[in-house]
Formats: structure tokens, C-alpha cells, sequence
């Protein structure tokens, strides 16, 4: 049958979720399928919306299709790209931190990170007063030309990340067409090309599991547990993103204290993600925090505290059942380097000692309705930023 492949593709994923190392509640499983559902989504979508001669962006994450510890604060948008061609990027820029492009190479893996030929945020390019813009990728040089970038050889995928720090910010707009396409139809779909596509899609999702449960391993887990790095650029990522990034395992008695420094720059979040390498629930728990969600103290810096257990105070990320995870801080738009410190400091403690280790206690508690609350404006948010 014609969707052989995939249902092949969908069993040979399922025994990778099972046989995954991290594994130890069936809360973990119960995740590991969701994880799959959206896998499975995402790849059936992008390979039939995806098409090289038509492009238009498709988004690969968000709350339902998770992969890569997607930043909730973060909508992604990707399309398929070719070198030798032409292609007109237009928008309009929204009142959001940052709007950035990137253009890979390549394909993620098992085995393989893909190059990262050029990545830039929109101050490289000029935006009309009404926030319009219109940017050329194509194969010419760009010099002296103030809004065209030229695509290097191998050039594959175009990325492009709107990013919030504050989720009330206005969504932009943005569209794609291929200069010697642009109004010309489609060819009709054809037997061998359908065939193709599901072929591609079976592919796609076993490379999507097997590609991401490699990451923990390679970035996170070799460092010592409970500990964040200090600020990097991130490694084949955005050329004006810094990023800390650590492990955590923890008892339900047991809590992080976390403290790092306001920074001075737009964008500033942390955020919690699980060993399937995607963020914990960001809409209906406070897993992640950005600078200007997170509450400050008056010396300046944010004590946020990981933990099982409400330790009552309003910068608490729920660990939500996981006794393992990922700890991640992301700065963006930066335009100085930065060092330790700007950086995190963390300190494992017990959950019934945690007033003693936040100076400015008394100002960080919160009540459960004054939580709660905070939930509530997040599913809002989550609604009207992402599924709007």
C-alpha cells in the first residue's frame, strides 16, 4: 500500500520512544508518546506542504509539535531552499524582541549538526516606518546591495525565529516566493510524486527521533548535573545569541536556587525542557520565564528556584514530575560578549530551606490564587501568540 512506508516509519519510531535511555516513570513513556504524535504531525506536514518550486514557511514546532527545546517564547518558521535560485522574503515586523534569519545547510541527524551559512537579525536590513520589509536571497553577491544576502553553495533551509519578551507583543507577518515561480502554478501532483512524499515523510520522522535524542547527550549531560555554563555564543546558532546551559536531577525534597544578573539587552529567558529534548508544558505550568515575566529583585538580579514542590514564591518553574531535565538560558540580540559574570549561579538545597537561600524572601512570595492567576494569563497568551 501507498502509506506503507510510513506506518513502518511510525512502529520503527514508536520501539525508539520505548527503548529511550531517560526513561523511568510511565509519565516519561506517557511524554515519549505524545512526543511521537507530534513528530508524526510535523513530518506528514511539512513534506506535503513543503515544495521546492512553491516555497512558503511551514512551522516544524510549537505547543503541539515539539522538537529541538523549542523556546516557548519563540514562533519558528522554516522552508526548503536552493542555492541557484532567487527568492523574495516580505513582511512586516512586529512589535516583538527580535526577528532573525538563518540559512542552513544541511539536514539535522543522528550524526550530523548543519552548517549555519549566514544568520542575522532584522537590523540588517531596512524596515519601512509601517514595518514592511522585502529581503532577496539568491546565488549574486550582495555587496553594495543594503537588503539582498547571497546564498552560499549547499545553502537548504531558511529559518526564521520571532521572538517575544513579553507575550502581548503584536505577531508579525511574513511570506516567501520564488522570483522565477512567483504566480505560476504548481505541477499537477502525479502517482510517483505522491509516492515520494510519503516516503519522505516515513524518513523524516525516524530521522526527527533518532536526531534529537542524541542532543541531550551531546550538550548537556557530559557536564556536571545541577550546574549551568557560563554565557557562550550558541554553537551553529544565531550570531547574537548567548546561551548557558546545564542538567538537573532532583528528589521532590530537594530544590535549585538559581540567581543570574537582569540583563541589559532584549531578550532574556530560561527555560526547563525534558529528556525528549523539547520544553516541559509551557501553557499550563510556569516551566520557562523571561526577563520580563520573571519578577526582579531590588539588587537587580532574578532568583528563580526548580522544584517539585511550590516553594510559594512567584519565580518557581515547575519541574512537573520529571526528576531529570534540561536547564536552559538564552540571551539574544546582544551586542557585546558576554562573560561570567553575567551568568548563572545555582545551588542545590532542601525544598524547606529555600527562604533562606533568597534574601529578598518576603517580596518574592506569592499566594496560590496569585499563581493560579498567572497560569490563567498564560493559556491566554499561549492562545492568541500561537494558535491565533
Amino acid at each position: 500500500m501507498l502509506t506503507d512506508p510510513l506506518a513502518e516509519a511510525m512502529a520503527e519510531a514508536e520501539k525508539l520512544v520505548q527503548a529511550a535511555p531517560h526513561i523511568r516513570t510511565q509519565q516519561d513513556l506517557s511524554e515519549g508518546y505524545r512526543y511521537l504524535a507530534g513528530g508524526i504531525l510535523a513530518s506528514v506536514h511539512a513534506q506535503w506542504a513543503w515544495d521546492r518550486d512553491q516555497p512558503f514557511f511551514v512551522t516544524g514546532t510549537g505547543p503541539f509539535m515539539k522538537m529541538g527545546l523549542d523556546n516557548p517564547d519563540t514562533l519558528y518558521w522554516g522552508t526548503r531552499i536552493d542555492d541557484s535560485h532567487e527568492y523574495v522574503v516580505r513582511g512586516i515586523r512586529g512589535t516583538t524582541a527580535d526577528l532573525s534569519f538563518q540559512v542552513l545547510s544541511g539536514n539535522y541527524t543522528a550524526d550530523n549538526v548543519p552548517g549555519s551559512e549566514s544568520a542575522f537579525d532584522d537590523r540588517a536590513f531596512d524596515i519601512a516606518e509601517d514595518g514592511s520589509f522585502e529581503i532577496t536571497f539568491g546565488p549574486e553577491s550582495s555587496e553594495g546591495r543594503r537588503n539582498y544576502f547571497q546564498l552560499a553553495p549547499g545553502s537548504t533551509q531558511l529559518v526564521v525565529r520571532e521572538v517575544y519578551s513579553d507575550w502581548d507583543q503584536r505577531r508579525g507577518t511574513i511570506s516567501i516566493s520564488r522570483t522565477d515561480t512567483a504566480g505560476i502554478p504548481p505541477a499537477p501532483l502525479t502517482p510517483e510524486d505522491v509516492e515520494k512524499r510519503y516516503a519522505r515523510s516515513a524518513k523524516a520522522l525516524v530521522d526527527r527521533v533518532k536526531t534529537w535524542l542524541q542532543f541531550p547527550e551531546w550538550f548537556y549531560l557530559k557536564l556536571p548535573v545541577n550546574t549551568l555554563t557560563e554565557p557562550r555564543l550558541t554553537p551553529g546558532g544565531l550570531a547574537t545569541q548567548y546561551s548557558s546551559v546545564g542538567h538537573f536531577e532532583l528528589r521532590d525534597d530537594q530544590a535549585i536556587v538559581i540567581s543570574v544578573p537582569r540583563a541589559d539587552v532584549p531578550y532574556m529567558g530560561f527555560q526547563l525542557g525534558s529528556r525528549w529534548y523539547i520544553s516541559m508544558d509551557y501553557s499550563y505550568h510556569q516551566t520557562s520565564l523571561n526577563h520580563n515575566q520573571a519578577q526582579v529583585d531590588p539588587d537587580g538580579n532574578i532568583r528563580m528556584v526548580v522544584s517539585a514542590r511550590n516553594p510559594g514564591i512567584t519565580n518557581w518553574l515547575e519541574t512537573n514530575g520529571h526528576e531529570t531535565g534540561i536547564l536552559q538560558f538564552r540571551w539574544q540580540r546582544v551586542d557585546r560578549a558576554l562573560g561570567t559574570a553575567d551568568g548563572p549561579t545555582a545551588e542545590v538545597v532542601d525544598i524547606d530551606e529555600v527562604a533562606k537561600h533568597l534574601p529578598y524572601f518576603e517580596d518574592n512570595r506569592i499566594t496560590e490564587d496569585e499563581f493560579r492567576a498567572r497560569i490563567a494569563r498564560r493559556q491566554q497568551q499561549i492562545a492568541a501568540r500561537m494558535l491565533g
